[in-house]
This record gives structure tokens, C-alpha cells and sequence, in this order.
């Protein structure tokens, strides 16, 4: 197959300029050796950039359930759920994860991707309103702009502002207000006891994204949604592939949105079912997290413990953000970081906003004190310069 020469000059183009703004990114192979322990290109790094929370993903009882289900069901669920692939798995977790979240039922899809992707659309069209945080993950966006319904962002976790454009509200439709529980980048956490307030007050539907909280905050690691008792959240999504230490991703809700979901969210009914080997995984990374409080208390202790040893504002969730500024400064911190054998990824923009350009620091079970200690050590003259 010859490609287009037009095409190729396109993308070449594109590159080049990327390339003088520091914002190009390259794939670099990483061989993550244990929960903690990363190979880069022949080094040997601690990492400081996996959203593997717990350590599950090398927990051995996780370990063992995936190897047991690929020798039991093989590599593949073979289809999509609606035709072959609803794997007896999926039921049990999908009936776990609602008991944890306290909803009726639960949907299992791919991946969070697709499950914003998919689930937004499902209930949202033309002539609806859906409000955003400015800061929700991508996924949101993309399902938002798949719906076809009018969307605008609110400021970050800015209830005035919210507030005032549900006031403005267009007659008729329906509203959905968006946002992520943890937000990835930053590490803060939605106020969702007013985001739900107001969701009531203007009988709008509330999704919440809580992909980092998981596992990680709440009461039995239940997620961002538990810190506040009298949220009304009617659909809780997460993922399976942060905390939960696999893939794949859920929403739950009411038994009649659950199937709704099941009948009419395009990347289900399209997409072929999750390998049952993540499903099986998910089980038993569930249940290490019910016999151990320790562990999900883990993440956030350390990132607290590097908030306070910098001076920065204390953590609301395992996520840190040390804000450079620029690009290329970043860059620079992340390499002198490594000089000294860690792994702390710099994001850029589009990632985050321009001008915020900053190492994403994630907090796992398995860092130590003397870890966390090291690393604000190294952090402090990069913070400084």
C-alpha cells in the first residue's frame, strides 16, 4: 500500500512544529517489573508516574485469578456481549462493584473511553444541555460531542459559575452536569455535595467520573463520591485499570439505566466484551482491597507526606501536580529526576492548560517514607530553580 505523499507532508508538518514547542510525544518502551520498579531503556527507575495505586497489578492473588480464567475461558471474550461475549464473570463483577458503590446495577465496559463514550450519548441528544467541568477527562468531552446536545464547561469546581448556567438554562431538554471525581492532572477533588445540590435544585442528571478515587479514598476505598454522604450521583463510572490494577471500565446506577445501557450504548453494542481474564483479575483485586484498609490508606499518606515535606497545598488524593510552567522546563525536571533514578513523566499541553506544564506525580500502597523522602529531596532545587 503506497501512502498519500499529501498525507505525509500533512504529518510531517505537524511534527516539525510540535517538535519546537517541545510538545511532541514519543511511546518509549517501559517494562514495569513490579508495582513499583520500572525499566527505561536499559535503567533501572523508581516510578512515581503509574496510576497503579494499589500494586495490584502484580498482587499475586491478581495475578493468579487472570491466569486461572485465561486457562479456564482463553484469551478473548469472541465477541461483543450482546452476541457471545457475556462472559459469566462479567455478572459477578458487575454485581460487586454495585454493592461497593451502593447502586442497583452495574454495566462493564472496555475501557473508560469507552464508557463515557458511550453512556453520555445514550442519554443525552440535540436540544439537551450537558455542563462540564472545564477540567473533565477527555472521554467526557468525546461522549459529549458524539450526544449531539448543547455543551458548554463551567470553571473548575467553581459552583457560582455552574450555578449561574444552569440558571440561564434553554426550556426544555435535559440536563446532564459532567465531572471527574479525582481529577487526573491536578489531584483535587469535586465538591460533589454542591455539584449534587445543584443537580437537584434544577432536576439535572450528575455523572461522575471517578476513575482515581477507586480504591483510594472513601470508606472501603468506595471512591471520591463516599467523602460526601449526601451526594445523589446517578451514574458512577470508574475504571478498572488504575486502583483496580487491570482494565476495563463500569458505570452504575438504577437497575432501568443499567439496562438501557445494555441495549442502546454504542461501544458496548459494538465493541467486543472484555478478555474475561480482567474481569477475574478485578474480582480478586476487589477483594484485597475489602481485607486491606492499610493499603487503600497508603496512597494518600504518601502523597500527603510529599505535600507537607515541600510546603505544597496538602493532597486530596494519591495524584500530585508540581506545576513548572513551561514545556521545556518540565522536560528538564523529569530528566534530572531520572539522573537520579526516578520516573516522574512531565505532561504538556494539551494534556493541561498551556503555560501549566508539570510532573504528574501518583502515590502507590508500595512507596515507602524513605521513598517519598528521597524524591523531596530531589524535587526541592528543581521547585527552586
Amino acid at each position: 500500500m503506497q501512502a498519500s505523499d499529501t498525507l505525509t507532508a500533512f504529518a510531517r508538518t505537524k511534527l516539525t512544529g510540535l517538535e519546537a514547542q517541545s510538545l511532541r510525544r514519543r511511546l518509549i518502551s517501559t517494562h514495569r517489573q513490579d508495582g513499583l520498579w520500572v525499566e527505561r531503556e536499559g535503567r533501572r527507575l523508581l516510578s512515581f508516574s503509574c496510576n497503579d495505586y494499589l500494586n495490584l497489578s502484580h498482587h499475586p492473588a491478581v495475578k493468579a485469578a487472570a491466569q486461572a480464567a485465561i486457562a479456564a475461558h482463553g484469551t478473548g471474550a469472541g465477541a461483543s456481549r450482546l452476541v457471545t461475549g457475556d462472559h459469566p464473570l462479567f455478572a459477578a463483577l458487575e454485581a460487586r462493584l454495585a454493592t461497593l458503590k451502593g447502586a442497583e446495577a452495574a454495566c462493564v465496559f472496555g475501557s473508560g473511553y469507552l464508557a463515557n463514550s458511550g453512556i453520555i450519548p445514550t442519554f443525552m441528544r440535540e436540544g439537551d444541555l450537558i455542563l462540564a467541568d472545564e477540567l473533565a477527562h477527555a472521554c467526557i468531552w468525546s461522549g459529549a460531542r458524539l450526544s449531539g446536545a448543547k455543551t458548554d464547561a463551567f470553571r473548575h469546581n467553581d459552583m457560582a459559575d455552574l450555578a449561574a448556567k444552569l440558571s440561564t438554562r434553554p426550556r426544555g431538554g435535559r440536563i446532564l452536569i459532567a465531572t471527574d471525581g479525582v481529577f487526573s492532572m491536578d489531584g483535587d477533588v469535586a465538591p460533589l455535595d454542591e455539584i449534587s445540590a445543584l443537580a437537584r435544585t434544577h432536576d439535572a442528571w450528575l455523572l461522575v467520573d471517578d476513575a482515581h478515587g477507586l480504591g483510594v479514598l472513601g470508606p472501603e476505598g468506595r471512591g471520591a463520591a463516599s467523602l460526601f454522604p449526601d451526594a445523589r450521583v446517578d451514574l458512577s463510572m470508574g475504571t478498572l485499570s488504575k486502583a483496580i490494577g487491570g482494565y476495563g471500565a463500569y458505570v452504575c446506577a438504577t437497575r432501568p439505566v443499567i439496562d438501557l445501557l445494555k441495549t442502546r450504548a454504542r461501544t458496548l453494542v459494538y465493541s467486543t466484551g472484555l478478555p474475561p481474564a480482567n474481569a477475574a483479575a478485578a474480582l480478586a483485586a476487589l477483594d484485597v482491597i475489602a481485607a486491606e484498609p492499610e493499603r487503600v490508606a497508603a496512597p494518600l499518606a504518601r502523597a500527603r507526606r510529599l505535600t507537607c515535606a515541600l510546603g505544597l497545598p496538602e493532597a486530596r488524593s494519591a495524584v500530585v501536580p508540581v506545576v513548572l510552567g513551561e514545556a521545556d522546563r518540565a522536560l528538564a525536571a523529569a530528566r534530572a529526576l531520572e539522573d537520579q533514578g526516578f520516573l516522574a513523566v512531565a505532561i504538556r499541553p494539551p494534556t493541561v492548560p498551556a503555560g501549566t506544564a508539570r510532573l504528574r506525580l501518583a502515590f502507590t500502597a508500595g512507596h515507602t517514607e524513605a521513598d517519598v523522602d528521597r524524591l523531596a529531596q530531589a524535587l526541592r532545587p528543581l521547585l527552586a530553580a
